[in-house]
């Protein structure tokens, strides 16, 4: 299976020597250091013109280290909750199983906040750009408190569901109760970052969510373990430290997004209601969420796979995708960059620009990605050895981060497909993808390989390399056809 994939990778997605970029795609107006100021920085350019692949790195320093510190942040908070046990540890894997459907609907409307707004800044439209965010964070604050109110009544049901035992329960309620009743910071932090994001203003959103996690990681240890003047608080330390740090993030984004002379103009006129406006959003966010849903959902499906094998296999498969989110989250920086370029290029008649911008990100991702994997497949055992000294856990983490990142050079470029066809607006391509890749072939696939055929969880592990690697191949074909460069937001 392994070569007939790669052969028809070779042939879905273009080599680099034969990708050709328009004219202005080669032009350079600067070097590597100087992106990197300039995209620390802040920068004011318009993205529509000049080099595409400088702008593309402009774009995506901030969001690659945005992402880089969403990676620390996953990995110290595992490593902190693995002190108390696998059943802690468990437990913050189950709940966060929830926790994707709530990240899923938050990134439907952050794309759609991203796609809409990037299309009217390509447009030169900043009043459009100022109604479509006030409109979006208006529906997206509707949401988190329904679904908070929700998750908080049903948080020990939700485990319960997940095939927690009654000791992960008792330890993880807690936990849960905080993570799903608090989501009102998760979405406002999604939504208006992404907002900024859409517009071009990466480095505000990065310097959000580094804030935000920062205070999460000094907080999270002082609430579990009780350091100095805290209360010990155990798993449930953990989620009260989050929601601090991530509300912390999510008033600061707020307060830069009404500050005078940022990129979109937002004044008190704007916050009213506007049907028509939250009638396109919602029907973009609900394709974009239902996408993400089918996507995040198929990862419950897969943990509760995995729960018949037992809390340490849990506890492993825990521990391991949070060192792959590690990996892949800085990558996704790139595939947010090129999302913003495809919205603004589109929203300037510019299709052929859009397309460079793709294809130099997913070259970027792939090389960038090709190492990473390499890395965790050889130091896999030491890598999970300093979450845990559990040795029922640590094969099960070793093997869930070798079998993974061998398909790491894929999944560099099926982040990228997948967020360009969400940048112009498509977002039934992805959908449709995940749908085909992770329920009808994913999810059936671990199954068979994992329980009927006895390989247990090792071989349920196999099956998520396979299914993220067809996805690449997939979204290669679709792009290539071109119908996203017709989508109108």
């Amino acid at each position: 299976m392994s070569s007939t994939l790669s052969e028809s990778a070779a042939e879905s997605l273009p080599p680099p020597s034969t990708i050709a970029l328009p004219p202005e795609a080669a032009g350079a107006d600067g070097g590597l250091w100087d992106s990197v100021r300039e995209g620390l920085r802040g920068s004011h350019r318009d993205f529509t013109q000049g080099s595409v692949s400088r702008a593309v790195l402009v774009l995506a320093v901030p969001m690659v280290l945005e992402m880089v510190m969403e990676s620390v942040f996953a990995v110290c908070d595992v490593f902190f909750v693995s002190k108390l046990g696998a059943s802690a540890v468990a437990a913050v894997g189950l709940t966060e199983s929830w926790l994707t459907l709530i990240y899923a609907i938050a990134l439907g409307l952050a794309m759609a906040a991203t796609a809409t707004v990037a299309r009217r800044t390509g447009e030169r439209d900043r009043e459009g750009a100022a109604r479509v965010a006030t409109q979006a964070v208006l529906l997206g604050l509707a949401l988190a408190i329904i679904l908070g109110v929700a998750g908080a009544i049903l948080a020990p049901r939700a485990l319960a569901v997940m095939g927690a035992s009654t000791d992960v329960i008792a330890q993880g309620t807690g936990y849960a109760r905080i993570m799903l009743g608090g989501n009102i910071t998760i979405v406002m932090l999604f939504l208006i970052n992404a907002i900024f994001r859409g517009a071009g203003d990466a480095a505000i959103a990065m310097r959000v969510l580094w804030l935000a996690n920062a205070i999460n990681i000094v907080l999270g240890p002082c609430l579990i373990f009780g350091l100095g003047p805290f209360p010990r608080l155990g798993v449930a330390g953990a989620a009260v430290a989050t929601n601090i740090g991530r509300g912390t993030g999510a008033l600061f984004a707020a307060s830069r997004l009404l500050k005078p002379g940022s990129r979109i103009d937002i004044h008190v006129r704007h916050l009213r209601l506007e049907p028509a406006i939250l009638k396109r959003l919602g029907k973009l966010a609900w394709s974009a969420a239902g996408q993400f849903l089918i996507g995040m959902g198929s990862w419950i499906a897969f943990v509760r796979i995995l729960s018949t094998f037992g809390s340490s296999v849990l506890a492993g498969y825990t521990i391991g995708v949070r060192v792959i989110l590690f990996g892949l989250l800085p990558a996704s920086g790139l595939a947010m960059a090129a999302a913003t370029m495809v919205g603004q290029a589109l929203g300037a008649r510019k299709p052929e620009r859009a397309e460079a911008a793709v294809k130099i990100a997913g070259m970027y991702n792939m090389v960038v990605l090709s190492l990473v994997g390499a890395l965790l497949a050889v130091f896999a055992p030491l890598i999970a050895r300093g979450f845990t000294s559990d040795p029922t856990v640590i094969p099960y983490a070793s093997s869930f981060l070798r079998t993974v990142a061998c398909g790491f050079p894929f999944y560099g470029w099926g982040m990228v497909l997948s967020q360009a066809f969400n940048g112009a607006g498509d977002t039934r391509t992805p959908t449709w993808l995940n749908f085909l890749v992770f329920w009808c072939w994913e999810i059936p696939l671990a199954y068979v390989i994992g329980v009927s055929l006895g390989f247990g969880p090792r071989g349920a592990f196999v099956a998520v390399t396979v299914a993220f690697c067809t996805y690449a191949v997939g979204a290669a074909v679709a792009f290539r056809r071109g119908t996203w460069k017709l989508r109108s937001v």
